[in-house]
């Protein structure tokens, strides 16, 4: 692949099977994480797990990248770059959305997540002077309206004193800071530097900088040696982390920040459909009426340039 593909794709709007295969895994692997985090946050300490999560994750992405013939040696320049993905993709987001969960119920953590498809767009606009499509707009909104009906009555439910407010204010930090790696990452592919050894650097400082936190906080850095816990934190490395971040962070330099952040739409989609098979959810009204808007805003999405 030419360094100078993801800008033709931009431009053409085009989408090769490789690209809705990019977009399947990372909507499937993040839908599916939902379960598997909820055997991370009973027993160990969120940042904890966290931590542990990308210790496995970044010694799997270093080792891909080696068998992949990488060099992984940088000038000082593009290592800040890494740290900068480190901080905002794989350390604050998750420490924020983590701590924010402990406030508020999952359903409004998964609609706060799901505007990263219209932060991206206005970041892209303040950052790269790259304008908003009308459909691409139009899309994220339908997007976000959609995930916010099917949890409703999660949402109305919820008891906005002042512990959600500061839950909701971290939980959307936390986005603000997964669309600003994103917007980091599309620079840094556009630099000449590929996904597979950045994404790899990237957790490394990430899992640093998660490391120091939890030693500030006091948290002893032991884990639940139980079959759940360990079958939930390699799901979370290698599936959630190593596969789904490879390939969203390639699928958005092909196509866009706009349209590759639109999977934060759909994996709710996922999680649903999932705790329907496995823990008897019922769908309501709404939620299937959310359900046509998300499905509708992603086609809309997939036509947007």
């Amino acid at each position: 692949m030419s360094i100078s593909s993801p800008a033709v794709r931009q431009e053409s709007g085009g989408f090769s099977a490789f690209d809705y295969g990019l977009y399947s895994i990372t909507v499937l692997a993040w839908g599916c994480s939902w379960i598997a985090m909820k055997g991370q946050v009973e027993t160990v300490s969120p940042e904890v797990s966290v931590f542990w999560r990308f210790v496995l994750a970044a010694m799997v992405m270093m080792i891909w990248a080696r068998l992949r013939g990488y060099n992984l040696a940088f000038p000082l320049k593009d290592h800040v770059r890494f740290a900068g993905l480190g901080a905002l993709m794989f350390s604050t987001n998750f420490t924020l959305f983590y701590y924010g969960s402990s406030y508020l119920p999952s359903g409004l953590l998964a609609v706060v997540f799901s505007t990263a498809s219209i932060f991206n767009l206005f970041l892209g606009l303040i950052l790269f002077g790259q304008r908003p499509h009308k459909i691409a707009l139009t899309a994220g909104v339908l997007g976000f309206a959609g995930v916010g009906l099917m949890f409703l009555p999660q949402v109305t439910g919820a008891e906005f004193n002042h512990d959600a407010l500061v839950g909701l204010a971290m939980c959307v930090g936390g986005t603000l800071s997964f669309c600003l790696g994103n917007m980091l990452s599309a620079d840094t592919q556009k630099k000449g530097i590929a996904v597979t050894p950045a994404t790899a650097w990237g957790m490394v400082y990430g899992t640093a900088f998660l490391g120091i936190f939890c030693l500030a906080r006091g948290r002893s850095f032991e884990v639940e040696w139980s079959a759940t816990y360990l079958f939930s934190l390699t799901y979370l490395a290698i599936v959630s982390s190593v596969i789904a971040f490879a390939s969203y962070l390639t699928l958005l330099g092909r196509i866009g920040s706009a349209r590759a952040g639109y999977a934060t739409v759909l994996f709710p989609v996922i999680a649903l459909s999932l705790s329907t098979i496995f823990e008897g959810y019922h769908w309501t009204p709404y939620a299937a009426a959310g359900l046509v808007f998300v499905l509708c805003g992603n086609a809309l999405m997939l036509r947007a340039r």
